[in-house]
């Protein structure tokens, strides 16, 4: 079921920005790129806050991480969309053989971005360790694919190379250890985490958000 929904979704996706033209399709492309790599960066900073401030509730310590997570995506991509529209508010002419090839190739690479990045919300979703064929640790795309590891193998790049060397210096996922023998020092552990604290919620109630210490005891 849920690998019907997610091609649901990729393909709502891909006609809705397709029709948005070549020029349209591109900065759409970049907005839900952009958009999705900041959203998963910060979505924890602001659960966690969200969570003390907020709810006052350890019952919604769950349901603030999708909360944030979905929340900063969409409110990403309305910014972006917005800058964009005012950088170039005009339709600018391209051959029609570019125009065909950039719309739809600017188009399918947004959905399948869309697509792997709602898969990868799942994981923080206050719901049951699998549910409607969603699994952790399978490929959830028809068995083939997995979008939710491409998708976050490529937001853990982008975190430990360009975005820590910004302003904010942000590591997306992974306790820092060195091991004898081993050159890897950044261990993440997102799925395994989360699907640890679904299981845990499933099985007594709505269990707490990984912390920041917590993350330092598991590995991924």
């Amino acid at each position: 079921m849920i690998d019907i929904f997610l091609l649901a979704i990729m393909g709502i996706v891909i006609w809705c920005v397709a029709s948005e033209g070549a020029w349209g399709a591109g900065f759409i492309f970049v907005s839900v790129l952009l958009a999705g790599l900041l959203a998963m960066n910060f979505f924890e900073p602001l659960a966690t806050l969200l969570t003390n401030h907020v709810s006052g509730s350890s019952s919604w310590q769950q349901r603030w991480d999708i909360i944030a997570l979905v929340g900063l995506f969409v409110g990403f991509i309305f910014l972006f969309r917005e800058v964009t529209v005012r950088i170039a508010p005009a339709y600018m002419q391209v051959h029609p053989l570019v125009h065909e090839v950039a719309r739809w190739g600017f188009a399918a690479m947004t959905g399948y971005i869309a697509m792997a990045f709602l898969l990868t919300a799942l994981h923080t979703a206050p719901l049951p360790r699998e549910f409607a064929g969603f699994t952790p640790e399978r490929n959830n795309f028809f068995s083939v694919l997995a979008p939710d590891r491409e998708w976050l193998g490529f937001t853990q790049y982008v975190s430990e190379k360009s975005m820590r060397k910004g302003t904010f210096g942000h590591l997306f996922d992974g306790p820092e250890y060195s091991f004898p023998k081993q050159d890897n020092k950044i261990w993440p552990s997102f799925p395994i985490r989360y699907a640890t604290r679904r299981a845990e919620g499933g099985a007594g109630g709505a269990a707490a958000r990984p912390s920041a210490g917590d993350k330092a005891d598991r590995s991924f």
